[in-house]
């Protein structure tokens, strides 16, 4: 669903997707969301299959569930929001942004040399499921830290941590409805706070 989806392409599909959605995304955006008789916590449902986004070069990608194994493998330039992933996410990933809400399997990050991805640690668990041969773990500061204490010509997309990350959030929301995505914006501070940046020393 959605392959090599080009710009000025949306794509929604409402109800359940398999592998390879958004495999070579190529500037569309692709939106997948629950249906309208699903009221189960997004966060703990599967919406979308394996190798999710396998080689997407750019566009922008929100799943209102949990995707499963290798989720944004070899991901260079495109943006995905999601709410959790199976093992193996972010594998290869050499450019773009990953927004995780949830949970992630084993071996995250691994073989990730470029772009970055931002997970939610609601436990503060995350650290035994990455993979840190190549990456490293930051907190995500806020907007006036980062200001005084970063040179923006370093900033990831151009933009703090914060805005980047509370943007795309915002517009997982508008776009799925995800109650999660509500949660955390509403407790902001809190939530961003909760979050850790997966930076890879090759891109640093």
């Amino acid at each position: 669903f959605g392959a090599f989806a080009v710009p000025g392409m949306t794509l929604e599909l409402e109800g359940e997707a398999n592998d390879y959605v958004g495999k070579g995304l190529s500037g569309g955006r692709i939106i997948v969301r629950p249906d309208a008789d699903f009221h189960a916590a997004g966060e703990d449902n599967i919406i979308a299959g394996n190798t999710t986004l396998y080689g997407a070069t750019s566009g922008e990608a929100y799943f209102g569930g949990v995707a499963g194994e290798r989720f944004a493998v070899r991901l260079s330039g495109a943006s995905a929001v999601v709410e959790g992933t199976g093992d193996h996410g972010c594998e290869y990933m050499t450019g773009g942004t990953v927004v995780v809400l949830g949970r992630t399997g084993r071996n995250f990050a691994s073989g990730m040399s470029g772009g970055v991805a931002y997970v939610f640690d609601a436990d503060g668990d995350f650290e035994p499921h990455c993979n840190t041969s190549m990456v490293v773990l930051e907190r995500v500061v806020g907007r006036a830290e980062q200001k005084r204490m970063s040179d923006a010509r370093t900033w990831h997309m151009g933009q703090t941590d914060e805005d980047l990350l509370k943007g795309l959030i915002e517009r997982h929301a508008r776009y799925t409805g995800s109650a999660r995505a509500a949660e955390l914006l509403a407790h902001w501070p809190s939530s961003r706070a909760r979050f850790v940046k997966v930076m890879p020393l090759q891109y640093r």
